[in-house]
């Protein structure tokens, strides 16, 4: 019962892709907004050759936006065939584009400005511009004839693009202003480019028919090279391919088309070249094979795959069923045995005179991953009358067209779903509302008794009346307390998870004294609030785990650093706030006279240095202070190059505050998110650059970090680009309050509103057992390792939900070979992502250690 409420929306997936097994991509579908007029698509990746002034700025050119001046408007006069004008959108990866949207300026009727004809341009890689044509070799596109209409114009053929420029073209002078709009989906072929022989021509009785690929954009000289054509334009030829192409006219329009006797060897040969390495699952071929014209399906295809830079030295051979009796073009699928690869060569052999393809695709690991997950924010039906531009009205526009029984399907099973939520959504307020005033009676009756121990008891360290064991790796507690009494429709991680019968069953070993408290009645451990707290820090940051032993030592000790001034901190920017206190960004005066011998700073002693300062409000509990104090403890103690350190306190008046290390380059996640790594796209967009050597020697520093707080047997439970902070030369030390910035709101799973979990970068153990281990750390390094491959430009499991993410771990438990892995990032090598794969093995002893990480890593060095 746990899918039922998305039960709808997965059966119209499937029915679509029931109807569209002819193809990978269906032009008539693929018109979802890509996000300018919506939003998704950010101010950052829309630009533009110059503009009026800042009102008019390339930002403001969204589809049915007002904002600013009301659109982007060029800084001079376009002229006759002036062509150095251009609004650009950066859609930041491959996108199958089928439709654009204009609009002039309206203004609110104040606006007088819009183009009345435009080209476009679009580049895959940023480097090598493409003029768009239509299927007649026509480049100008009809725009607007007022200020407000939007105007639709179909792609015919759709282009494949990651960039995508409109250029106003006019007749005479004039000013023009414009708004766009894109639609497509994504493209998860991450095809880029397919070189092959140029099509030919069969002469038959009656009229030749030309098969040559009418629509490629790449060169075209004895050989197709560099581009993308006919055989990935989503649209299958007829069973008869001497049937003129409704749209051109001409005889086997669709089709690219090959002649044995101008082949010696016997073979076509066709090589494709991808966006990044990926793993191959098949490949899909649609070949024509009307043998009354001596036309047939390839005989054989012998395919090789190179990933880096040398070709695999065995290929792969597949060899169809032959079929001389029904006539009709089909799918051949060949089976790519998870080939790892950015490039295929294959070699197609003929079976009779002729060979006729009109589309092959791909399937990959990662295509898989997005087709499932992509939910598309709003689709434009296909014009009838493409060039027409439409009004907003039931006539015209062609949102209103819905005379096919599928689309009316669609709309009623939408509506379904929209009274489904609203349903859902009422429930939800009204529990929530309910539980906020049951919380806040046991608040005051309960404030003296608040509790939040640390996480003392575990696998690792078992006590009993006289004797202790340890383990190679350390737990912190599942033994959880309850701080507030919580109604039965408390929701945790856990209990989401019992929805699965294998667990639910799983779970029936006797437990030890030492956990039996933590296990409810149905004997599945559960996430109290109290852990939770104390997993998210006094300050809204995370603490550190650690053993019992280890506690009771830091208990017996003073603290090891110095009462600062209050006076010689001035306050520059909060960072963040949690449950207790707050983080904030301070300059410190005279800081350099408060440090050890050993510890120097980069800082002449004459300025002040830059340092976080954690403070707990005036207002906190006593088990606050005492969990605050406990946490200075235990930070006073950590001295290693890759973990932030304690520099101070002030403890002698109130608000308590410690003061930490802060790198002038700030976290992360923040610092690669503004940079690119090294090569023709960066020159392009002309941002900051990282190198891939940088990139290894910051994941070397972070695994050398790791190594430390393991050696000590400490868990640190919520490692991620946010916990680390960059300094100068790439420097790299790993912090732990990132949890308390409402810039990485979004990075954890609420419960109640209240209790936050990183369950993106969290163990399958962690979330559903609550076992948090070096393990579970090695777990997160690998993810963290995944962020720093990708440049922080994606979060983790983008494409899932929270609860799909903790579907997913389920998975892992069941170890079905059904789990979803994060696929290989573009920069990652193989033995990269065999590292970050190691990270992730279901058996928490199989990981490797922190130690072992380390070594691979300076291994990778150049």
């Amino acid at each position: 019962m746990k899918h039922l409420s998305d039960f709808p929306l997965r059966l119209l997936i499937g029915l679509y892709l029931f109807e569209a097994v002819s193809s990978q991509v269906n032009p008539g579908v693929c018109r979802y907004a890509l996000g300018m007029s919506g939003g998704q698509i950010t101010d950052e990746d829309i630009s533009a050759s110059s503009q009026w002034s800042e009102s008019t700025a390339a930002r403001y050119g969204r589809l049915d936006c007002e904002e600013g001046d009301g659109a982007w408007c060029p800084e001079i006069t376009v002229e006759p065939d002036h062509l150095k004008e251009f609004l650009q959108v950066d859609l930041r990866s491959l996108y199958f584009i089928t439709l654009v949207g204009t609009q002039g300026r309206h203004a609110g009727g104040m606006g007088n400005e819009f183009a009345q004809m435009y080209k476009i341009k679009y580049s895959r890689d940023g480097s090598r511009w493409i003029s768009w044509r239509n299927r007649q070799g026509k480049q100008v596109i009809e725009g607007n004839r007022n200020t407000y209409d939007i105007a639709l114009r179909d792609l015919q053929p759709p282009i494949i693009a990651r960039l995508v420029r409109f250029m106003p073209v006019i007749d005479h002078s004039m000013n023009v202003c414009m708004r766009v709009e894109l639609y497509g989906c994504e493209w998860l072929d991450g095809l880029v480019s397919y070189n092959s022989p140029v099509g030919q021509q069969m002469s038959l009785p009656a009229y030749p028919v030309y098969l040559n690929d009418s629509v490629y954009d790449g060169a075209i000289i004895h050989s197709m090279t560099e581009g993308l054509g006919l055989l990935t334009d989503g649209v299958c030829g007829e069973d008869d391919f001497t049937l003129s192409h409704v749209h051109i006219g001409w005889p086997g329009y669709d089709y690219v088309g090959w002649n044995n006797n101008s082949f010696p060897d016997g073979f076509v040969e066709i090589m494709f070249e991808f966006d990044r390495t990926r793993n191959f699952t098949s490949m899909k071929v649609h070949c024509n094979n009307m043998y009354s014209q001596h036309v047939k399906a390839f005989r054989q295809v012998v395919c090789y795959f190179r990933s880096d830079l040398d070709w695999e030295a065995t290929p792969l051979s597949f060899s169809p069923v032959k079929d001389e009796k029904n006539p009709s073009a089909r799918f051949v699928t060949v089976n790519l045995a998870n080939h790892m690869a950015s490039a295929i060569k294959c070699q197609f052999y003929f079976a009779d005179a002729w060979m006729l393809f009109s589309e092959i695709t791909f399937q990959s690991d990662t295509a898989m991953y997005n087709t499932t997950l992509v939910t598309p924010k709003a689709v434009i039906p296909l014009n009838p009358q493409p060039g027409v531009s439409p009004r907003p009205s039931p006539e015209d526009d062609p949102t209103h067209k819905v005379d096919d029984s599928n689309t009316r399907i669609l709309i009623g099973c939408l509506v379904a779903i929209i009274f489904i939520l609203v349903a859902i959504i009422v429930i939800i307020l009204w529990r929530q509302v309910w539980q906020k005033m049951m919380e806040k009676a046991s608040r005051r009756m309960l404030d003296d008794e608040l509790t939040a121990s640390l996480s003392i008891q575990s696998e690792t360290f078992v006590y009993n009346n006289n004797q202790s064991s340890t383990t190679n790796e350390q737990e912190s507690s599942s033994a959880y307390e309850h701080i507030f009494p919580l109604g039965p429709d408390y929701q945790e991680p856990s209990r989401l998870i019992l929805k699965l019968p294998e667990f639910a069953q799983s779970l029936e070993e006797p437990a030890s004294t030492s956990t039996a408290a933590s296990q409810s009645q149905d004997g599945a451990p559960h996430y109290a609030e109290a852990d939770i707290v104390n997993l998210q820090g006094v300050t809204g940051s995370n603490t550190y785990a650690i053993p019992a032993v280890t506690m009771d030592l830091l208990s017996g000790k003073d603290v090891a650093v110095e009462e600062f001034p209050r006076k010689l901190l001035i306050f520059k920017e909060k960072l963040g706030e949690g449950q207790f206190g707050e983080v904030h960004l301070c300059e410190a005066e005279g800081m350099q006279e408060f440090m050890d011998e050993d510890y120097l700073f980069d800082v002449p002693e004459d300025q002040p240095v830059l340092v976080a300062v954690k403070m707990l409000r005036s207002d906190a509990n006593k088990n606050a202070r005492n969990d605050f104090l406990k946490e200075i403890k235990i930070m006073s103690r950590l001295k290693d190059p890759n973990i932030i350190r304690l520099l101070a306190v002030c403890i002698y008046s109130d608000p308590l505050c410690m003061i930490t290390e802060y790198m002038e380059n700030g976290d992360l996640n923040q610092f690669l998110s503004h940079h690119e790594p090294e090569g023709q796209l960066a020159l392009f967009s002309k941002a900051p650059t990282v190198s891939f050597s940088n990139l290894c020697y910051m994941a070397t520093q972070m695994a050398s970090g790791m190594k430390y707080l393991s050696s000590l047997k400490f868990v640190h439970r919520d490692l991620a680009t946010r916990n680390c902070l960059v300094g100068k030369n790439y420097t790299i030390k790993i912090a732990d309050f990132g949890m308390s910035r409402n810039l990485y709101s979004g990075d954890y799973y609420r419960i109640q509103g209240r209790a936050v979990l990183p369950i993106r970068w969290m163990s399958w153990e962690s979330i559903l057992l609550g076992k948090f281990t070096t393990a579970s750390d090695v777990w997160a390094f690998g993810v963290t390792l995944w962020e720093v491959l990708n440049f922080c430009k994606e979060q983790p499991y983008s494409q899932l939900t929270d609860e799909q993410v903790i579907e997913n771990t389920g998975e892992f438990f069941r170890d079905q070979k059904r789990q979803i892995y994060l696929p290989q990032p573009v920069l990652c090598p193989d033995s990269l992502y065999q590292i970050m794969l190691s990270c992730w093995r279901r058996n928490a002893k199989e990981r490797p250690s922190f130690q072992e990480i380390h070594k691979a890593l300076l291994d990778l060095q150049p």
